[in-house]
């Protein structure tokens, strides 16, 4: 079993997904969480490629979010689609961050994912509120590398 398939449990990985789906009730902002092994490009970049991979770019409202993590790295990049960034508090992403790193330093790796999927969509819910025939555009899944 590789480290990307040890990294969650089934019922982590399913927490995870109940997490994104209450989060997302309130806002059209979309959240999305990719786990994989390794990448030999720096963090930002590879997250930045795999938002583009799951077409997060294509969003209505340019309002998504993914928590991209490289288990063996050990790193992780939260990355944020042009209309939330223009619109976050500056220290909005640092916090998110520190949040998720908090979790990650003691092991618990899928309250920290929580954690920051929750940060998201409270601010996703400010800038961002769910109006009627708002329609969830990406899966909710957590997708794998």
């Amino acid at each position: 079993m590789s480290r990307v398939e040890q990294f969650l449990s089934d019922d982590e990985e399913q927490e995870i997904v109940q997490a994104i789906l209450e989060a997302e009730k309130n806002t059209s902002g979309e959240i999305r969480v990719h786990i994989e092994s390794h990448t030999r490009l720096a963090h930002f970049d590879r997250a930045k490629e795999v938002f583009h991979v799951l077409k997060m770019d294509n969003t209505k409202d340019a309002n998504g979010v993914l928590i991209y993590v490289a288990v063996n790295d050990k790193k992780f990049v939260i990355y944020g689609d042009k209309g939330i960034d223009k619109v976050v508090p500056e220290q909005f992403w640092e916090a998110t961050r520190d949040v998720i790193q908090t979790h990650f330093k003691s092991g618990n790796y899928q309250k920290g994912i929580v954690a920051g999927i929750q940060s998201a969509g409270k601010e996703l819910e400010s800038h961002f509120p769910w109006k009627h025939g708002d329609q969830n555009e990406l899966s909710d899944e957590v997708s794998k590398g």
